[in-house]
């Protein structure tokens, strides 16, 4: 551009800024597309509109491309793209991307394990505020896997997911509490974050308040609170969980009509007011 005078070199970059901000919104766009497309199931548009984006650096593209690759969704599955595109956006800091890294270290899932590669992109994921990777830390503590086994530090890092929301976090420190696993045994304690973790949907927690209400574990026995619980755990979109259903096979023949009634009626009032009424 050196042959253009100052004034027509002034317009040409002011044509290029207004160019930019019209651009911008279709980028944008592109992308959301890719997403609806991919949610429906049309995975070649997802594609189609991705690809470019990630090409260009984009890092919610990247990872969803290296999904894609992991999973074979639209694409032939293959590991070592699904890395390379998780590689690209963790380079940026994407946490989610980081957080897949440390699963796939962790499972061998096309790398070979390594549980000190795991812990690595764990932890960087977990500085970025991903609460499933600090969860991940806390079962790596409790099983022992690449580190010393330390309860105690397990807690730590199931608090710290806990704490931001995280459903497995929160289950599993209500199995710590349930258990006495680096920590004294509390029931009570038990039941807050198992009823945290069941009133986002968790049927495992869901199972665990059923068994604490029937055996007044932390609680007087309250056998139809029990039933309900067990209710929503084992009537899950046709997805029933089989040890709830084990619960109300045995509550059966414990409650009258009246209260197996009444736990069915908590159950359904519960599940469809979003865990908001739930009998309590």
């Amino acid at each position: 551009m050196k042959h253009l005078t100052k004034p027509r070199r002034a317009i040409h970059f002011m044509v290029l800024a207004f160019l930019m901000t019209l651009t911008s919104p279709v980028v944008a766009q592109d992308f959301e597309k890719g997403l609806a497309a991919a949610q429906a199931g049309d995975y070649a548009t997802a594609l189609q509109e991705w690809t470019p984006l990630a090409q260009a650096g984009d890092a919610d593209a990247q990872f969803n491309l290296g999904l894609m690759y992991r999973k074979g969704d639209g694409v032939n599955q293959s590991h070592e793209e699904a890395k390379r595109w998780f590689l690209l956006a963790a380079e940026k800091g994407h946490a989610s991307s980081l957080h897949y890294l440390g699963r796939m270290y962790l499972e061998g899932d096309g790398v070979t394990q390594s549980y000190q590669e795991a812990k690595k992109w764990f932890l960087l994921a977990a500085e970025k505020g991903h609460v499933q990777a600090l969860n991940n830390i806390g079962i790596m503590y409790e099983r022992c896997n690449g580190v010393i086994q330390s309860s105690q530090k397990a807690i730590k890092w199931f608090l710290l997911a806990a704490q931001k929301g995280d459903v497995t976090g929160q289950y599993n420190l209500g199995r710590s509490y349930s258990d006495g696993q680096g920590v004294p045994k509390d029931y009570k304690e038990a039941m807050k974050w198992y009823r945290l973790a069941a009133e986002q949907g968790m049927p495992q927690a869901q199972y665990q308040l059923a068994r604490m209400y029937g055996n007044g574990d932390g609680v007087r026995p309250d056998l139809e609170t029990a039933y309900m619980w067990a209710y929503i755990a084992s009537n899950r979109d046709g997805e029933a969980f089989a040890p709830a259903a084990e619960v109300l096979t045995l509550l059966d023949k414990e409650m009258t009509n009246a209260e197996i009634a009444q736990g069915t009626l908590w159950a359904r009032e519960c599940m469809s007011s979003g865990y908001t009424k739930c009998g309590y």
